[in-house]
C-alpha cells in the first residue's frame, strides 16, 4: 500500500536525544514561542490589509508561516521517528487534513454565503471557486487572477502552496533519513534545495520576465521558505536538540544580523531583488530569530511571544487568517467607518468568529488528531 507504516533501523544516533531538552510529546505547544511567532505573523498580515500595506510587509508575515509550518512539521516527524521507529503516512495526511480542512471550507462556506446574501462583495464563478476548494488557488490566481471568489478570500494561495508542500516533504524527509547519518549533511542537503529554487527563480525573473505575481504565489517558487524551517528541525534544532554555547553569539551577534537582514530586505524595493534573493535572505535571516525565540523563551523582549494574549491569537491564527480579510472587505462593503475604525472593528469580529471556529471545528478534529497519534504509539508498543 502506498501509505503503509514506513521504518528506518537502525535508528540514527542523533535522534536518541540524550542532551539537552527531553523529547517532547507530539504537540505544537510543548515548543516555547510557536505561538506568539503565529499571532505576530497574522498581526504583520493583518495590519497590512487593514490599509497600511504601504508600511507594513504583509508578505513577510506569509513568509514567517511558511518557515514556522516547515520547521514544526519537520520537528513533529523526527519526533514521531525518534519514538516509534516508523511514520505513518496515512496517519500523517489525515491529521494535516483535519488540522487544515474544516476551518478551510468553514470560512470559504462563509464567504460564499456573504456574497450571495451581499455581505461580501464579489463575483461568484464555478473555476475559481473550485481553485480554492481542490488547492490549485494559487496557479489560478498567477494565470486569471482573483475575478470570480469572494473578496478577500485570495489569501487562499498561501494554503495551497503548504498543501503541495505537505503532499511531497514526508517522502523527502524519509530518503534523507534513510540516506545520509549526519544532521548536518541532511540540513545541506535541503539547504541545496533552497538554492535550487532561488536559481529558478532567477531565471523566471531575470530570463523569462515573469510577473511578480509568478514567484510571489507559485509553489515552485515559494517552497524554500518552507525548506529554510525544514533544515533547522533537522540540524541543530532548538525545540528537541542540546545547545551550544551560552547563548550569548545567538543573542548580541547572530540576532542582530539576522534582524538587520530582515529590515535590508524591506526597504530594498529593487523589483528584481525582491521576487529573487529577497525570499532566500529571508529564509536565512528567520533561523536566528527562531533560534532566540525557542531556545531563550525566557529572555528579555522573547517573553512577550509566550504572554497568554499572544498565545491567544496564535491558536486562533490559523482561522484569523483565512477569514480576516474576508471581514475586513465585508466592512468595507457595508459601512462607510473610517479605515481605522474598520481595522479595529474587523480584528474583534475575526477573532470573534475565529473563536467560534476553534470551538465548533478545531477542538474536535484535534481530539481526533491526537487519537490518530496515539494510534502510533499503541502500533510501535504491540
Amino acid at each position: 500500500m502506498m501509505f503503509r507504516a514506513l521504518r528506518t533501523e537502525p535508528m540514527p544516533k542523533y535522534l536518541a536525544n540524550t542532551s539537552g531538552p527531553p523529547a517532547r510529546a507530539l504537540s505544537a505547544h510543548a515548543i516555547p514561542s510557536l505561538d506568539g511567532l503565529r499571532a505576530i505573523s497574522f498581526l504583520i498580515v493583518y495590519v497590512s490589509h487593514a490599509g497600511l500595506q504601504s508600511l507594513v510587509p504583509g508578505g513577510f508575515g506569509v513568509t514567517v508561516f511558511f518557515f514556522l509550518s516547515g520547521y514544526l512539521i519537520t520537528t513533529l516527524l523526527r519526533l514521531e521517528l525518534e519514538q516509534h521507529g516508523t511514520i505513518r503516512m496515512r496517519d500523517f495526511y489525515l491529521r494535516r487534513a483535519l488540522r487544515i480542512w474544516p476551518p478551510f471550507y468553514a470560512v470559504l462556506l462563509l464567504a460564499v454565503i456573504g456574497v450571495l446574501v451581499n455581505v461580501v462583495p464579489g463575483r461568484l464563478a464555478a473555476m475559481p471557486l473550485l481553485a480554492q476548494a481542490f488547492h490549485f488557488n494559487n496557479y489560478w490566481t498567477i494565470a486569471h487572477g482573483v475575478d470570480g471568489i469572494p473578496a478577500g478570500a485570495g489569501v487562499y494561495w498561501s494554503l495551497a502552496i503548504e498543501e503541495h508542500f505537505y503532499l511531497l516533504f514526508p517522502w523527502i524527509f524519509l530518503a534523507l533519513m534513510r540516506g545520509p547519518s549526519r544532521p548536518r549533511t541532511r540540513a545541506m542537503v535541503l539547504w541545496g534545495l533552497c538554492a535550487a529554487v532561488l536559481a529558478w527563480r532567477c531565471w523566471l525573473v531575470l530570463a523569462q520576465h515573469a510577473p511578480e505575481d509568478r514567484t510571489y504565489m507559485g509553489s515552485d517558487t515559494r517552497f524554500d521558505s518552507l525548506l529554510f524551517g525544514c533544515a533547522l528541525a533537522l540540524h541543530c534544532n532548538p525545540g528537541i536538540d542540546a545547545a551550544r554555547g551560552d547563548g550569548r553569539w545567538l543573542k548580541f551577534v547572530w540576532l542582530p544580523l539576522g534582524i538587520a537582514t530582515l529590515v535590508f530586505t524591506f526597504v530594498y524595493r529593487a523589483p528584481a531583488f525582491r521576487e529573487t534573493l529577497r525570499y532566500t535572505l529571508q529564509g536565512v535571516a528567520l533561523i536566528p530569530v527562531f533560534v532566540a525565540a525557542i531556545r531563550h523563551s525566557e529572555w528579555g523582549p522573547m517573553r512577550l511571544l509566550n504572554h497568554p494574549i499572544a498565545r491567544f491569537l496564535g491558536v486562533l491564527s490559523y482561522s484569523l487568517y483565512l477569514l480576516h480579510h474576508v471581514v475586513l472587505a465585508a466592512l468595507h462593503h457595508r459601512t462607510t467607518w473610517p479605515a481605522p475604525v474598520q481595522g479595529v472593528v474587523g480584528l474583534g469580529v475575526s477573532i470573534a468568529i475565529a473563536w467560534g471556529i476553534h470551538v465548533a471545528l478545531e477542538r474536535p478534529a484535534a481530539r481526533v488528531r491526537r487519537r490518530l497519534s496515539r494510534a502510533v504509539v499503541r502500533r510501535a508498543e504491540g
